[in-house]
């Protein structure tokens, strides 16, 4: 089967859990760079990635590289790429995004418009036509400019797989789904211990812990660009990997996954989210304050999103909640906590130095992973 080179984007300061997430998949990872990481695998490598991969915002296939510091330059590599392999004639066909970085080209706009002509030119040669009527498949273009190097990309999976078809009521300043999987996945929280969010919101962390403790694969409920490009991927390829997907789920697991949020609208948006994404069943949410967090069992973990402290009228109330979060944290012997947040001094208030501390950008803001360890359980005996 013909093998393609595939890009997996991620946060940046994530890219170890997509590159473990790969390799278990069973696929070899070329390359790990800053927000992505590359690899190498068949068209059923393409269905599987979407459809399995928790961290990852898209799966792009590669279709070549070059360097460019003209605009001539960019017209004559993306000419020189091997367009017919992946584009048939009736293809619908335009360049979704163009970035730059620290290169001499920086218009997006202008980049997307030369890129689009240089594909037409390179088509009309192929097929030999003058004008592409474009009612087929889509085959959005992505092309990512660094250092003057060009990587052309099309974007196999359409929306975000983020967007994983649950969340439809959000929170304010709501963790995306791939970001919240990616932390879950970086602790050493498994489904047999406890799990708290005190800051629920929309139910991101909660629903993503369900959702890894039941083996749900994140994509099986939505549907991808590629699935229309049978020139490439064979359509049954997709069904089979959602019904594989399908049988994988185990729902008769014992889990204890809690999500607190002090207003109670919240906590009843989080509910109808995770009942969305069928775990509904798996997590307990209450309307509470992250003052009255406790639980008598040990050795369980915290996973939150607190308020940032965005407006300037809430920047006033965080050395205060902070200091509840550290209060209610002293009181639960030998558990965990793993905090994301923007705010600076979130540590001076709770009172407790962290013993790792990751930076991740959460879209454009920069932010903390907090990490609080607490003491391994003793091994059971067997």
């Amino acid at each position: 089967m013909r093998k393609f080179e595939l890009i997996a984007p991620c946060h940046f300061g994530m890219e170890a859990m997509t590159k473990r997430e790969v390799f278990d998949l069973g696929y070899d990872v070329s390359e790990v760079s800053d927000g992505k990481v590359t690899f190498e695998g068949d068209a059923e490598a393409i269905v599987r990635a979407n459809i399995f991969l928790r961290t990852t915002e898209r799966v792009l296939l590669k279709v070549g590289r070059f360097h460019a510091e003209t605009f001539d330059e960019l017209f004559e590599g993306i000419k020189a790429l091997p367009w017919e392999e992946y584009l048939p004639k009736e293809a619908k066909f335009w360049v979704a995004k163009a970035s730059s970085i620290k290169s001499k080209l920086f218009s997006p706009s202008d980049i997307q418009s030369i890129a689009k002509k240089a594909m037409v030119e390179k088509l009309k040669e192929y097929y030999d036509v003058d004008w592409f009527e474009e009612d087929g498949a889509s085959y959005p273009v992505r092309i990512f400019l660094l250092k003057d190097e060009v990587t052309v990309t099309l974007d196999t999976s359409g929306d975000s797989l983020h967007k994983r078809g649950y969340r439809l009521m959000t929170s304010k300043a709501p963790i995306t789904e791939t970001l919240a999987a990616s932390i879950i996945m970086l602790t050493p929280w498994r489904k047999d211990r406890i799990l708290v969010d005190p800051f629920c919101g929309s139910g991101t962390f909660p629903i993503e812990a369900a959702m890894i403790a039941a083996n749900i694969a994140p994509g099986m409920n939505r549907h991808f660009t590629a699935e229309t490009w049978t020139n490439l991927i064979e359509k049954e390829l997709w069904d089979e990997v959602k019904e594989e997907a399908k049988d994988m789920i185990d729902m008769d697991i014992k889990v204890d996954i809690q999500g607190y949020d002090i207003d109670p609208e919240v906590v009843k948006a989080a509910r109808e989210n995770a009942k969305r994404a069928g775990v509904d069943s798996l997590i307990h949410f209450q309307a509470r304050a992250v003052a009255d967090m406790s639980h008598p069992k040990k050795y369980g973990f915290i996973i939150t999103n607190p308020p940032y402290g965005e407006r300037i009228s809430e920047k006033e109330e965080l050395p205060k909640l902070y200091t509840e979060i550290g209060e209610a944290y002293k009181g639960l012997d030998s558990w965990s906590m793993f905090m994301i947040t923007s705010y600076e001094d979130a540590a001076k208030y709770i009172g407790r130095k962290p013993d790792k501390n990751r930076k991740i950008y959460n879209g454009m803001l920069k932010t903390y992973l907090y990490q609080f360890l607490g003491p391994k359980p003793p091994k059971r005996e067997k």
